[in-house]
C-alpha cells in the first residue's frame, strides 16, 4: 500500500489519465488490503482518478461503471490476467470465517504487474463511455425532460409519482395497464390517460 500511494502521490498526475487509473485501481484490488469491499473501493480509484483527471465537470460522475458492468466477462478476464499466472507462487490456506491467509511474502509478485491489458480494457470502457452511453443518457433525459413537463402541464402530480407513472408506461409499451389505472393513478380519467400516454409516446418516439 505504501508503494501504491507513492505511485498517486509522485507518478499518477504525470501519466496518461486512463493509465494512472488503471495501475492505481487494479494494483489496489489486487493488493486486498481488506476483508471485504476491496471491489467496491477499486471501482470507486477508477472513478476518482478520471475525476481527478478532468474526465467530467465537478458534480457529474463520469458513467464508466455502466460500460464495466455489460464488459463484465471481459473484466473477469483482465483480472484474472495476472492474478491466475501467479497463484502458484502464493502459499495460502482458507479460514474459518471463508477469507484467505496468505502465508509466504508476496509483494514482489504485486508490485511491477504488467498493466497493459488492463489500461485497454479500461480505455475501451472510456471510449464506450464517451461515445455511447453518455449520448444515450443525454437523449434519455432530454426525452424525459419533455414527458416529465407533458404531464405536469395535464395535471399536478409529485416528481416520485411522476417517475413511476414512465416506468409503468415503459414496461407496458406506452399504454398505462388496467392494473395501475384501477390502482395508483385511478384518479387519473380516460382523456387525461390517452393524454399521458400521447406525451410519452411523442417524448420517447424522438430522433
Amino acid at each position: 500500500m505504501d508503494g501504491l500511494l507513492a505511485f498517486d502521490d509522485q507518478y499518477a498526475s504525470s501519466m496518461d489519465a486512463i493509465v494512472a487509473a488503471s495501475v492505481l485501481a487494479f494494483g489496489f484490488v489486487y493488493i486486498h488490503p481488506f476483508e471485504d469491499g476491496n471491489g467496491r473501493l477499486h471501482r470507486y480509484l477508477i472513478h476518482h482518478a478520471l475525476a481527478r483527471a478532468g474526465f467530467n465537470p465537478p458534480g457529474l460522475v463520469f458513467p464508466i461503471s455502466s460500460a464495466i458492468l455489460e464488459r463484465i466477462e471481459a473484466y473477469r478476464r483482465v483480472l484474472e490476467s495476472h492474478s491466475r499466472r501467479i497463484l502458484p507462487f502464493v502459499d495460502w490456506r482458507a479460514t474459518p470465517a471463508g477469507n484467505v491467509d496468505v502465508q509466504n511474502d508476496t509483494s514482489d509478485l504485486y508490485r511491477y504487474f504488467d498493466a497493459t491489458p488492463h489500461a485497454e480494457f479500461l480505455m475501451s470502457c472510456v471510449r464506450q463511455t464517451i461515445e455511447t452511453d453518455l449520448p444515450m443518457e443525454v437523449a434519455f433525459l432530454r426525452s424525459y425532460d419533455l414527458f416529465k413537463a407533458g404531464v405536469e402541464a395535464l395535471v399536478e402530480m409529485p416528481d416520485k409519482t411522476i417517475d413511476l407513472l414512465y416506468h409503468f408506461l415503459s414496461q407496458n409499451d406506452g399504454r398505462l395497464s388496467k392494473r395501475a389505472r384501477e390502482g395508483e393513478f385511478a384518479l387519473l380519467t380516460a382523456p387525461e390517460v390517452e393524454t399521458v400516454e400521447k406525451v410519452y409516446s411523442e417524448a420517447f418516439s424522438r430522433d
